[in-house]
């Protein structure tokens, strides 16, 4: 009985060490669940802290403005005096105005402050500007936090750093001198050159009837509606002795009118005028389209429109110089955020020579057509024109309302430029027909066809009742030297069905049909047929003499015609001048190159060749005619072609075409030119 308090001590003491074992375990457990929660909740702030700070730099980079304020903590845009569509606005201003175009950030980091438990982060960001790129521009900004918001703080520093409240982003600059265009000879194609800038004198303008009568005067002489004189003249910045522009003119053009005044000036000048417009194209204000296409580009600059001004624009303009400062509230800069020098142009020399380009250009009387003159041996072309035209000086100087309506309207389409339009070649294509059928050994200079009649139609399988029309058949037997002269188009047919529909497309290919010549125009390739593919034998005899589905402009013929004058090797064609050797491939055997072009220059000396009267020049030619027909609605029309070659000193070789005409017409309207151009070429 003695023992029983021991073992009852024993048993409280076993509960109360349980009862503590508890208690730590308790407590243990609430101590780990408790830190468990905090790095749970701190993790799910950090990811909510990054998230923020992630679509706050993809709102930046991507110039997002409006997904960007909504980044912003509003207290603190408020704070630094703008609401946040004012401060979207504001954003949107300057990065137009420095004309901002890729946004680059690098280098992001958060970063927390333990003893201050906040966030804040840093990023690099950098810009292509108007003056070029600012590498990497420093930012910093803390984050707020509080209940379910989380929040960038803003201030003006965001814009640029080291900006503050009443900073400005000032933009100055400096236009550089645009680069001319040269023809192979130095002479100028477009470039700066004196003008006279004409000006309404207000003091001199009179009153009243005298008033109407010599603003009428002005009006009359210089194209230019008396309205639009009066809404000059009523500006809130002229006094009766301001000098009031309202054109510019050529040097030598400055009549004497009651209340004009001149002011010699430079202006783009484009001394061949509608000769050349095609190619050379002209320069305009820029616009806000521009603008759009290329954020780089600032309003007042003059950027190229089109033709080669259009294509070498960037070269051509060179880069502005200039500044991009932020200013403090007196105007005083504070910091330069990037500068540079101007650098002008660059300047382009062309193969074309000017005297040329005038007399072929001439040569047309403003007949729809176009030609192209080149050097067979190297490529390069001396002469690319297109008729009609229009002045591009019109268009660089602002044209009016009522001139470019008349160009618009005017059904032969002075806009239209036909020297890299695709037509149907015509029977000048023969000359590759016969290439490829001498090449193929299908054709041989002795071999004669018998053909009697203007019609013909083949007995073979898919012909149908198709018939082949000739335009001559004094001739009834004939071999490849008759069917050129005659421009027999039976016979090419003939020859082109029995060497085979696979076969001619595949000799015919190794020209390069559908490929894009390295010249900088924009046409589209040659075809030989839609796709390059002829899948019917009454197609492939329309190939064989011109027609079909064949494309081609006067550049594509000038190239692909080359092999004749330079023992089968093909020469592409070049328009920029460069020290380099002429770009050749070989693709007809060379013994075949000389038989046709022996065989081109009897069309010119036989008394029945298609070209005969070009047999009246001071020096022998070897030629081709073409007369392409055209579905019309009525009837049938028809473009004339003209291949043309020096034979006796191969300095040029030509190919021109009028609308609605026929080969004989344009040898009429070409003669002329054939007499003249060697004495042009350099």
């Amino acid at each position: 009985m003695k023992n029983q308090p021991k073992a009852s001590n024993k048993k409280v003491m076993g509960i109360v060490l349980g009862i503590i074992l508890l208690l730590l375990l308790s407590t243990g457990g609430y101590m780990y669940y408790r830190n468990w929660k905090a790095e749970q909740l701190a993790i799910e702030r950090r990811e909510k802290v990054e998230s923020l700070v992630d679509d706050y730099l993809k709102a930046k980079a991507s110039t997002r403005f409006e997904a960007y304020a909504e980044t912003l903590l509003e207290q603190s845009v408020t704070d630094e005096g703008y609401t946040k569509q004012e401060l979207i606005e504001r954003y949107e201003m300057i990065f137009q105005a420095i004309g901002v175009d890729e946004v680059e950030i690098t280098d992001h980091e958060i970063i927390y402050d333990e003893e201050m438990d906040v966030y804040s982060f840093t990023y690099s960001l950098g810009m292509n500007t108007v003056l070029g790129e600012v590498e990497t521009l420093n930012y910093q900004s803390a984050i707020y936090e509080a209940e379910d918001l989380k929040a960038i703080h803003w201030d003006h520093s965001l814009f640029f750093p080291n900006m503050v409240e009443g900073d400005t982003v000032e933009l100055t600059y400096t236009e550089p001198n645009r680069g001319s265009i040269y023809d192979r000879n130095g002479n100028m194609l477009a470039g700066e050159g004196d003008a006279y800038e004409a000006g309404l004198y207000p003091a001199v303008i009179g009153e009243g009837e005298e008033r109407e009568n010599q603003l009428a005067t002005v009006s009359d002489t210089f194209d230019i509606s008396v309205e639009a004189l009066e809404q000059l003249l009523g500006q809130n910045w002229v006094t009766e002795e301001s000098f009031v522009p309202f054109t510019i003119v050529d040097a030598g053009e400055t009549p004497e009118v009651p209340g004009v005044l001149y002011q010699q000036t430079i202006d783009r000048l484009y001394p061949l005028g509608e000769a050349a417009a095609h190619l050379i194209g002209y320069v305009g204000d820029v616009s806000a389209e521009d603008i759009g296409n290329n954020p780089l580009l600032q309003s007042g600059q003059v950027v190229g429109k089109s033709g080669l001004e259009y294509r070498f624009d960037k070269e051509l303009r060179g880069e502005m110089g200039g500044q991009i400062a932020l200013a403090d509230s007196e105007g005083e800069t504070r910091e330069v955020v990037i500068e540079r020098e101007k650098k002008d142009g660059e300047s382009l020399r062309l193969t074309i020579n000017t005297d040329i380009q005038s007399e072929l250009f001439a040569s047309f009387k403003s007949e729809p057509g176009a030609a192209s003159v080149m050097d067979p041996k190297n490529g390069e072309l001396l002469a690319l024109t297109s008729s009609p035209s229009y002045d591009p000086q019109l268009f660089a100087r602002g044209i009016s309302q009522a001139d470019y309506d008349a160009y618009n309207e005017d059904e032969n389409q002075p806009f239209l430029n036909r020297f890299t339009s695709r037509y149907a070649p015509g029977s000048t294509f023969k000359i590759l027909t016969s290439l490829v059928l001498l090449d193929s050994g299908v054709t041989t200079p002795e071999k004669i066809n018998t053909i009697e009649g203007l019609n013909w139609s083949s007995d073979r399988e898919g012909f149908g009742d198709r018939q082949i029309t000739r335009v001559n058949d004094a001739v009834t037997e004939v071999d490849l030297t008759a069917a050129l002269v005659y421009s027999d188009n039976i016979y090419f047919a003939m020859e082109a069905l029995e060497l085979g529909l696979n076969d001619f497309v595949e000799n015919m290919l190794q020209f390069p049909f559908s490929e894009d010549f390295d010249i900088p125009l924009t046409m589209e390739p040659a075809q030989l047929a839609n796709n390059n593919e002829i899948s019917e034998i009454t197609l492939l005899a329309d190939t064989a003499y011109g027609q079909g589905e064949i494309l081609m402009n006067t550049i594509h013929q000038q190239a692909f015609y080359t092999p004749v004058l330079n023992k089968g090797e093909f020469v592409y064609p070049q328009l920029l001048l460069q020290e380099k050797e002429a770009m050749t491939e070989a693709i007809v055997s060379s013994e075949n190159a000389d038989l046709v072009r022996d065989m081109l220059v009897e069309t010119v000396t036989s008394s029945n060749g298609t070209s005969y009267p070009l047999n009246d020049l001071s020096y022998s030619v070897g030629s081709k005619t073409g007369t392409a027909e055209i579905a019309g609605e009525d009837e049938n029309e028809t473009n004339g072609f003209l291949y043309v070659f020096d034979e006796q000193d191969e300095s040029y070789s030509f190919v021109g075409f009028l609308e609605g005409q026929k080969s004989g017409d344009v040898i009429d309207q070409f003669y002329p030119f054939f007499t003249t151009v060697k004495t042009l070429i350099d």
